[in-house]
């Protein structure tokens, strides 16, 4: 049987999920992390990373975009960038919590990252483009009601 040339795209459950090798990388200290000033050239919207996968395919953004977003394996937390000034719009939502003007984030100083910095998405070199808040809120609460009403019923 023929094989097909087309590669499958990844998806960002799958993008999420760190591979040996980088868990490898990561023992090995291979890449460091630094402190970045968050609401200068964005705002980071942090949510549980499930959800925050859920909300993106619910978008349907394509990880290939190179939307900057960031995984924290230890803390369970997704970091979905947005316009500067923006990300207020997803305050209050449970489980969600905003980065703005006095909040720093731990990001990757290269490619690799740590368990607590890793790019699930890297940003493109110049502008990356950044999540529509309003959107990211709209499929984030519409999350939150769908798994309010399955724990109901």
């Amino acid at each position: 049987m023929a094989q097909s040339a087309k590669t499958s795209s990844p998806t960002w459950h799958r993008l999420a999920q760190p591979s040996d090798r980088l868990r490898a990388q990561w023992v090995r200290g291979d890449d460091r992390t630094r402190w970045v000033a968050c609401g200068r050239t964005w705002d980071a919207v942090a949510v549980p990373i499930p959800r925050g996968l859920d909300a993106l395919v619910a978008m349907r953004v394509s990880p290939r975009r190179g939307y900057p977003v960031l995984a924290d394996h230890l803390r369970d937390q997704l970091y979905v960038l947005v316009p500067p000034g923006s990300g207020g719009a997803a305050a209050g939502l449970p489980g969600v919590r905003v980065l703005s003007d006095g909040f720093q984030l731990l990001m990757p100083a290269g490619q690799h990252g740590s368990p607590v910095a890793h790019w699930v998405s890297p940003p493109r070199n110049g502008a990356p483009p950044l999540i529509r808040p309003d959107r990211l809120t709209h499929h984030l609460r519409a999350l939150a009601r769908d798994q309010q009403e399955a724990a109901a019923s």
